[in-house]
């Protein structure tokens, strides 16, 4: 008896060690987002913070035993927010490119997106040649802003009227409601998985688009420890079917691509 007692006693601490193992790590992360993106992260009726990206992370850090904090930051200023360590991560349909990796530690891409012009309904403006002359908005330090700085742009940036630059989607949309500006680039699933939506026929959107783009979670680029715990849980809620079930949520379809 005595020794049966010894025997459950030491398979008790046994398993009590494994489980430790198994929640070692962070025990927390703070995810910095532009709360107006939606249907990616944005405030509901309620004044919570909801959404496609929101979910993913929620149920990311339920899995590895994480309390999660959402951070609204300003946009512009989200390198900065990440190195002082006022964010672990960017977790807002944030997409990867070469610049951005030589800056930060990138998940693997989780999703597909693209940069689309939208147009007032009615607009002259039926392709991207048509935006010459012609005021466009973009987010501040988004991809649209980043695109329209490439080489291979130079042409299309040189023949605007003007570009200007925005801290959010909602101010952008604000702007073409006003007809303060002709155009907007903007993300594919805020374009089409929300104001299209939001405001039917209100919008156009051009068929050519200013290029296709993987989108990813952003970390401190010497910091592995989230960035392989994040990978690894992603990969867990691609292969059990959780992330189609959050992207058919917020998107009516599954945009989950990789």
């Amino acid at each position: 008896m005595k020794k049966l007692l010894v025997f459950i006693m030491s398979l008790m601490m046994m398993l009590m060690m494994v489980a430790g193992c198994g929640n070692s790590g962070p025990k927390k992360m703070v995810i910095g987002l532009d709360d107006n993106f939606a249907p990616m992260g944005f405030r509901n009726e309620k004044n919570e913070i909801v959404g496609m990206d929101i979910d993913l992370a929620r149920e990311a850090c339920k899995r590895l035993g994480m309390e999660v904090e959402f951070k609204p930051i300003d946009w512009g200023a989200k390198e900065a927010e990440l190195k002082s360590k006022r964010i672990d991560a960017i977790w807002n349909c944030f997409t990867i490119n070469p610049e951005r990796e030589k800056v930060y530690g990138m998940s693997k891409p989780y999703l597909l997106n693209a940069q689309l012009v939208v147009v007032p309904k009615g607009s002259s403006i039926k392709k991207i040649a048509d935006l010459k002359g012609k005021v466009v908005a973009v987010q501040d330090d988004s991809t649209g802003s980043y695109l329209l700085e490439l080489p291979k742009n130079k042409e299309l940036k040189d023949s605007l009227k003007d570009y200007r630059k925005y801290p959010d989607f909602a101010a952008i949309y604000m702007e073409l409601d006003n007809k303060r500006v002709d155009a907007a680039i903007v993300d594919a699933v805020l374009a089409r998985g929300y104001y299209d939506k939001l405001k039917p026929g209100q919008y156009e959107i051009l068929d050519e688009n200013m290029g296709e783009e993987v989108v990813g979670i952003a970390f401190r680029k010497d910091d592995k420890e989230f960035l392989e715990r994040i990978n690894k849980v992603m990969d867990e809620m691609k292969k059990d079917g959780t992330c189609k079930k959050i992207s058919e949520k917020w998107m009516g379809a599954d945009i989950i691509k990789y």
